[in-house]
């Protein structure tokens, strides 16, 4: 696996001051965002030269470009947030081929109409799970028009919540450009041992076929929270799983601090290199 953190990590800002912060932390790969270049994450138009300082700046410095962030909430109650939404996506996408990158991460998204990270109980309701298609369907005729992929994670907070609906929803749009992050801080909040090591299994097993990414954060116990090897996650047992399922992509990092970024570097190397021993 190659072993990445989110650019938006730093403070620097532009590619390559970014993408050199990255790779003096101990990074190969990186999840860029647009604010790296002082853009809104979404942004309405992209310069090409913009577009292309990353794939430059990846190329002087040797980090990869994983992925860039596309997150906007694909079922806001308020349509118009949506349709705005997704027509930045599209400039996103139009862009990846200068950046260097085939994978834009997404949120499904949630009915809270002020943070796209919070629960709402009509997340469950049929109506939403009708908006996600949707939308995705619109999102996959942008990537097959661009020739890139598109990532989604389950989410506590979102609509795909856990790994079972993820399934669901490749199941349902039968899109080769839909793929999967993964990342075990959100497969729940507060759990046991032996139901974390369960919710790991189960999500690699239905989903490993379609798994693009890996993320690394963690939780403290009592839910919130922390850096990779500062708290509950049993990462061994993560990545373990992922290896003997088939996956050799990216482990990105995130949910840190620029100080902390060399240490977490550090352990999940460690981590990535004991596995290899096994």
């Amino acid at each position: 696996m190659q072993l990445g953190i989110f650019a938006k990590t730093f403070a620097a800002t532009g590619a390559l001051p970014v993408l050199r912060a990255v790779a003096d932390a101990g990074y190969a790969a990186a999840q860029f965002n647009m604010a790296c270049l002082g853009l809104p994450s979404m942004p309405d138009s992209i310069d090409p030269d913009a577009a292309r300082s990353i794939a430059e700046g990846s190329s002087k410095t040797g980090v990869s470009i994983a992925a860039v962030s596309g997150t906007y909430n694909m079922i806001h109650p308020d349509r118009s947030v949506r349709v705005s939404g997704l027509a930045r996506l599209e400039v996103l996408a139009a862009s990846c081929a200068d950046m260097g990158t085939r994978l834009i991460t997404l949120c499904t998204g949630t009915r809270d109409a002020q943070d796209q990270w919070r629960w709402d109980p009509d997340n469950a309701t049929e109506a939403a799970w009708s908006d996600l298609r949707t939308e995705m369907e619109a999102a996959i005729a942008i990537a097959d028009r661009f020739d890139i992929e598109l990532g989604i994670e389950p989410e506590l907070a979102n609509v795909v919540s856990s790994a079972r609906s993820a399934r669901r929803l490749l199941d349902e749009m039968k899109s080769k450009r839909l793929r999967i992050v993964l990342d075990p801080a959100n497969l729940f909040e507060v759990a046991d041992a032996a139901e974390r090591h369960r919710l790991i299994d189960e999500a690699v097993e239905l989903l490993a076929a379609e798994i693009c990414m890996a993320h690394a954060k963690d939780r403290h116990a009592d839910g919130s929270f922390a850096a990779a090897g500062q708290g509950v996650v049993d990462f061994p047992h993560f990545i373990t799983r992922l290896k003997a399922a088939g996956f050799d992509g990216p482990l990105i990092t995130h949910g840190l601090t620029e100080a902390e970024a060399p240490g977490v570097g550090a352990f999940l190397r460690t981590v990535l290199e004991e596995s290899d021993d096994k």
